[in-house]
């Protein structure tokens, strides 16, 4: 589960988490303008020190923009993991991820979750962000990653 697309170390670093063993990938993104409150993530950008992208959150698509990047960076994603070695398939969430996620963990019996996304740390605190969610919901092992660097 990503929010934005991965970059090539992001790559590296989840198709060698399982050594030589086989995997394949199913990726779901939902656009970060979709999942977060422009105040939430203004505060995660304060706690990194990125001042300049908490006077930016205002900038940050949404809606039909939102979905048109968010699509584009499924597809770098997916083509990177590809060329990486890895099967890889997935698709755009714009509702309710984690009933997405519970629906495809169930639909192709994942042996794992990968949530990989920015810190956020206002939800992380509370336990509201995807990962601390998703091991309520999921009935797998869910393995919580921050990217590696912006996309």
């Amino acid at each position: 589960m990503i929010e934005k697309a991965l970059t090539s170390a992001d790559v590296e670093f989840v198709t060698t988490l399982h050594g030589d063993e086989p995997v394949s990938f199913h990726v779901l993104l939902q656009p970060r303008g979709e999942q977060a409150d422009r105040l939430l993530r203004a505060i995660d950008d304060i706690a990194l020190g990125e001042l300049d992208e908490a006077v930016r959150e205002g900038e940050t698509p949404e809606g039909e923009e939102a979905l048109t990047m968010g699509q584009r960076a499924l597809e770098v994603s997916l083509t990177a993991l590809r060329s990486a070695g890895s099967e890889a398939e997935g698709r755009l969430i714009e509702d309710h991820p984690l009933d997405e996620l519970k629906s495809l963990v169930e639909e192709v019996r994942a042996d794992e979750v990968i949530v990989l996304t920015d810190p956020h740390y206002v939800e992380e605190f509370f336990h509201r962000d995807w990962a601390s969610r998703a091991r309520h919901k999921v009935g797998v092992p869910v393995l919580k990653l921050f990217s590696h660097s912006k996309a």
